[in-house]
C-alpha cells in the first residue's frame, strides 16, 4: 500500500520554497525568507543570553561556596558558642551533613604602611576547615610549585592567608608583615583606643570571586579569638551532601539546636544577589520573546500577500472539490513552515554559540582590546555559559505558538475566497 501525503502539507511546502518566478512573488519570497531569520535569529539570542546567564548564575554560586559554607549555624549574639564541641557532635549525626568546622568571623581593619582597607577576618581550624570548603590548598607559584595555603596556618605564630587581590592591593608578598586593628579595642584615659597585632603573610588564596579574593582573611582560629577577646569559635560551618537542599537541612537541624543560636544557609545569606539574577533573568526573557513575537507576526504580512497572490490557485483548488477548510490548511502550513525552519535553525545557531562561547568571546576581546568582564564589576573574568532544557524547550515552544498563532488571519482569509470573483478577470 503506497502512502501518499495530504495534498494540503504537499501545496503548503511548495508555497513556502517559492511560486513562479514573478516580480511580486520574488519580493514574497523575500519577506517570507526575512520573517524566517528574525524568528531564527530571536530565538539564537534568547537562547544565547539564557544560556549565559545560567552560566554566569552557576560559575559565581561555585566559586562562591568555594569560601562560603553550605549552612552556618552562629551564636545569635555574635558571641562565642557556649559549647561549639556540643554543636560539632550534634550536626554530624545529620546523613545530609559531609563536614563541619568551627570558625570566627569579624570585621578588622588591614594596614601596610599608609595602605588601609577593611577586611572580613575569618579565623579557622586548618585541619577541618577543608571539610567544608572547596578552596585550593595552595596558588601555584612561578617555580611550579604551590604557594603556602590555609595549611600554613599554625597556632601563635599569628600568621595570616589573604585573598590574591587583597595582597596585590596593598603590595603583599609572602612573608611581609601587615598589622591588624581590631575596633574593639583597649579603653583607656584617652579614650577608646584600637587594638594593633603585627602579622605576617604565610599564605595566599584566590577563589576565583572578585567579592572574597579582595576582602577576606583567614587565620587560625586560637589567634583569631586572642585578638578579638573570645573563648571560643564563634560559629559552625557545615558542607551537605547537596547544596540545593541546604534549606530543608537547616530546617531539620534548627529543633536540635541549643536555644540562643542561629542557623542560615547558602541561599539566605546572598539572597538579594540570586533575587536580582533572577528578576534579570526573567525581564530578558519577556524582551527577548516579544523580538521573537515580532517577527513571528511578520508572517501575517507575508501570508496576506501570499493570499493575494494565489487568489487564482485557490478558485481552481475549490473548482475541484477542495474544501475551506482545506484551503485554510494549505496557508497554515506554509506559515508553520516559516515558523519551524526558523525556530529549528535558531536553536541550532543559539546551542552553536552557547557552547563555544568560552572560545568566542576571548576571540572579540582580543580583537577590540576590550574586556567585556571586568572581574572588580561582575565579580568573575571570564564569560560562561550553561544551555539548560528547561529554558530551551519553552524558547522552541513559545516561537511554534507565535509562528502558528500569527497563520490564523491570514489562512482563514484564504478560505472565504470566492472561486467565481477570483477567476473573473483571470
Amino acid at each position: 500500500m503506497k502512502f501518499e501525503m495530504p495534498f494540503e502539507l504537499v501545496l503548503g511546502w511548495r508555497y513556502t520554497r517559492a511560486g513562479r518566478a514573478t516580480r511580486r512573488n520574488g519580493f514574497i519570497s523575500f519577506i517570507s525568507g526575512v520573517s524566517m531569520l528574525g524568528i531564527g535569529l530571536g530565538v539564537a539570542a534568547l537562547v544565547i543570553v539564557l544560556s549565559v546567564m545560567n552560566g554566569f548564575q552557576k560559575e559565581v554560586r561555585d566559586r562562591m561556596l568555594s569560601v562560603v559554607s553550605h549552612i552556618e549555624i552562629v551564636s545569635a549574639d555574635g558571641g562565642a558558642l557556649e559549647d561549639p564541641k556540643g554543636t560539632l557532635q550534634q550536626v554530624r549525626l545529620n546523613s545530609q551533613v559531609l563536614g563541619a568546622a568551627p570558625f570566627i568571623s569579624a570585621q578588622a581593619l588591614l594596614a601596610r604602611g599608609e595602605d588601609m582597607k577593611g577586611v572580613l577576618v575569618r579565623g579557622i581550624e586548618p585541619a577541618l576547615e577543608p571539610q567544608v570548603i572547596d578552596l585550593p590548598s595552595g596558588m601555584p607559584a612561578a617555580n611550579g610549585n604551590n604557594m603556602p595555603g590555609i595549611e600554613a596556618l599554625k597556632p601563635g605564630q599569628f600568621g595570616v592567608v589573604l585573598g590574591l587581590d587583597l595582597a596585590r592591593q596593598l603590595g603583599l608578598r609572602l612573608g611581609d608583615p601587615v598589622t591588624l586593628i581590631s575596633p574593639n579595642g583597649q579603653v583607656t584615659p584617652a579614650g577608646v583606643l584600637p587594638r594593633l597585632k603585627q602579622m605576617q603573610v604565610v599564605g595566599l588564596f584566590n577563589s576565583g570571586h572578585y567579592e572574597y579574593d579582595s576582602a577576606l582573611v583567614m587565620m587560625h582560629v586560637e589567634d583569631a579569638g586572642k585578638i578579638f577577646r573570645l573563648e571560643g569559635p564563634t560559629g559552625v560551618r557545615l558542607k551537605i551532601k547537596d547544596l540545593h537542599e541546604a534549606r530543608s537541612v537547616a530546617r531539620e537541624l534548627a529543633p536540635n539546636l541549643a536555644a540562643g543560636m542561629a542557623i542560615r544557609d547558602w541561599t539566605q545569606q546572598n539572597r538579594t544577589w540570586f533575587a536580582a539574577v533572577q528578576v534579570e533573568k526573567r525581564m530578558m526573557f519577556i524582551i527577548l520573546t516579544l523580538i521573537v513575537a515580532v517577527a513571528a507576526f511578520n508572517l501575517v504580512s507575508t501570508l496576506v500577500m501570499s493570499v493575494t497572490d494565489k487568489r487564482a490557485d485557490i478558485a481552481i483548488l475549490r473548482t475541484l472539490g477542495a474544501s475551506p477548510k482545506s484551503i485554510m490548511g494549505i496557508f497554515m502550513v506554509q506559515g508553520a513552515m516559516v515558523g519551524v525552519i526558523g525556530t529549528v535553525g535558531g536553536l541550532l545557531l543559539g546551542l552553536l554559540v552557547a557552547f563555544n562561547i568560552d572560545v568566542i568571546v576571548p576571540a572579540l576581546e582580543t580583537i577590540f582590546r576590550a574586556s567585556f568582564l571586568p572581574k572588580d564589576i561582575y565579580l568573575i573574568s571570564r564569560m560562561p555559559s550553561d544551555p539548560q532544557m528547561a529554558d530551551i524547550l519553552p524558547v522552541a515552544v513559545i516561537s511554534l505558538i507565535l509562528a502558528f498563532v500569527a497563520t490564523l488571519y491570514p489562512s482563514w482569509r484564504a478560505s472565504q475566497v470566492n472561486p467565481a470573483e477570483a477567476l473573473r478577470y483571470e
